[in-house]
């Protein structure tokens, strides 16, 4: 198969999966990941399919939207390689690359590494951050109900993997346990550079947003 076909079945594939998603979590977050994918391994050498791929498949089944389990996930897309006949080394990496590419609390140590890992993983975090991070994060947290400040509960700096997912603190905290410590966990220099100034917008908003909380504004 010529790989402008397995990228367009693949388009087409994660756009049927994600139809009626989340909207932080769906086809459009998948496009834009896939973007800035595109944008960072321009400065790397990479596979650039394993990068496509992994971009394109990192959230066809996000555990928060499957009660936690991290297995739907890469089961799903590698079913759906497997079926496309993709090469078993292909399939291979790119679920490494969904298996790995997660925040996780920050905490768990990852068991795989790669370039194209890094640079999905760093196309990730980019839609995490910044003004698109912060209308993502809202939004979630309205999805799941959640407050949007509680100057009463400080946010969790150490939580471990299933606190962290099993958390229900108002959508604020999350700024400060994960939101703003992804900019130094960039893994490459593009990632970096664009990391930091979408990491000084969300320090405007914070600000921006105590202002107001306090009605000093």
């Amino acid at each position: 198969m010529e790989n402008s076909d397995i990228i367009s079945k693949t388009i087409a594939f994660v756009k049927d999966k994600l139809d009626g998603a989340e909207g932080g979590h769906d086809w459009f977050h998948i496009e834009r990941v896939y973007k800035n994918s595109l944008l960072i391994a321009q400065n790397e050498v990479c596979d650039l399919i394993v990068v496509k791929l992994g971009a394109l498949l990192h959230d066809i089944a996000d555990s928060k939207f499957h009660a936690g389990d991290e297995t739907v996930g890469p089961a799903v897309a590698r079913a759906f390689l497997k079926q496309e006949e993709v090469s078993e080394e292909t399939v291979n990496h790119v679920i490494k690359i969904i298996e790995n590419i997660s925040f996780k609390g920050g905490k768990v140590q990852q068991e795989f590494k790669s370039i194209e890992l890094d640079i999905v993983q760093d196309a990730d975090r980019l839609d995490a951050i910044g003004a698109i991070g912060i209308a993502r994060a809202f939004n979630y947290g309205g999805f799941k109900n959640r407050g949007l400040h509680d100057p009463n509960l400080a946010p969790n700096l150490n939580m471990t993997k299933e606190e962290y997912k099993n958390s229900t603190a108002p959508t604020l905290n999350h700024f400060y346990e994960k939101l703003l410590l992804l900019k130094d966990k960039m893994n490459t220099a593009s990632g970096k550079e664009i990391a930091t100034e979408r990491h000084r917008y969300m320090e405007s908003f914070l600000a921006q947003f105590y202002a107001e909380w306090d009605g000093e504004k």
